[in-house]
Order: C-alpha cells, then sequence, then structure tokens
C-alpha cells in the first residue's frame, strides 16, 4: 500500500466518521429525548421518538458498512498511517464516537429501567383493580341478595 494511498484513505475515514459523529450527536439527544418520555410514560412520545431513532440508526449502520474497509486497511497499515498528517485527530474523533456510544448505551440502560418501573406499577395498577373488584362484587351480594322466595311462588301459582 503507498503512502498515497493511505493518505486518500485516511481522508475517506475523517471525512466518515466525522459524519458518524455528527450522527452519533444526534443519536445520543435521542436516547436522552427517550430516557425522558420512558420515565412520565408517556409511550406516544416515545414511539415517535422511537421512529426517528430508527432512522438515525439506519443511516449509522449504512455508513458504517462502507467505512469497515477503510478502517480495517488503516488498521492493518497503523505504523505507515500513523506518520501522516492528521492521523492523530481522526484517531481522536474515532475514541469521541466510542465515547458517544458508550454515553448513548449507558442513557438506553436507564429508560430501559425507567420502561420496566413503568410495567411494575402497571402490574400492581392491574392487581390493585382485580382486588377492588373482586371486594365489590363480595359488597354487591351482600346488598342485594338473591331472591329465593320467588321460585316458591312460581311453583305453587
Amino acid at each position: 500500500m503507498t503512502r498515497d494511498d493511505l493518505v486518500r484513505l485516511l481522508e475517506q475515514y475523517r471525512a466518515g466518521i466525522e459524519a458518524e459523529v455528527t450522527l452519533l450527536h444526534q443519536l445520543a439527544e435521542i436516547a436522552r429525548h427517550q430516557r425522558e418520555v420512558s420515565k412520565e410514560s408517556d409511550f406516544i412520545s416515545f414511539r415517535d421518538v422511537a421512529d426517528m431513532r430508527d432512522d438515525l440508526m439506519r443511516s449509522l449502520v449504512s455508513l458504517e458498512e462502507d467505512l469497515r474497509e477503510t478502517r480495517q486497511i488503516l488498521t492493518a497499515n497503523r505504523e505507515q498511517a500513523h506518520t501522516i498528517p492528521g492521523y492523530d485527530a481522526v484517531s481522536q474523533r474515532h475514541l469521541e464516537a466510542v465515547r458517544l456510544v458508550n454515553a448513548i448505551l449507558s442513557t438506553d440502560q436507564q429508560s430501559m429501567s425507567a420502561l420496566a418501573d413503568a410495567e411494575l406499577a402497571r402490574r400492581s395498577a392491574v392487581v390493585s383493580l382485580e382486588r377492588g373488584e373482586t371486594t365489590l362484587a363480595a359488597y354487591r351480594r351482600v346488598l342485594s341478595p338473591p331472591v329465593h322466595n320467588a321460585s316458591l311462588v312460581d311453583k305453587l301459582g
């Protein structure tokens, strides 16, 4: 691999990693928004935000597929690529992308925890309603006992 080839590949990777970092910043913002709507149990907003997130994820995956081979070549030729001006800046952007992914995953864990808490609250509410329904049905039977004497009249009359 010639130095000119590596310069060209490094420039391609720089442009790609810049685009990825931009998408990851947008994704981080959406993840924070998802966490908030999860805490509020606002599932209508959550669905809308999830759709936006899906769009961003498709773009990110597509971009990553395009960069994978370039990254592999640069990694395989790291010693030579490291001598090219701008390599350290590209490496820093790559590390920033890794940090953003970790932050997004952490935010997602918080969202999942909030959703699990909401599910527990929902189940508790269902149990409470069922218990209340059973109690109310028993109370109704006390207030309105079935009339058995009418059957006697039916038989005699």
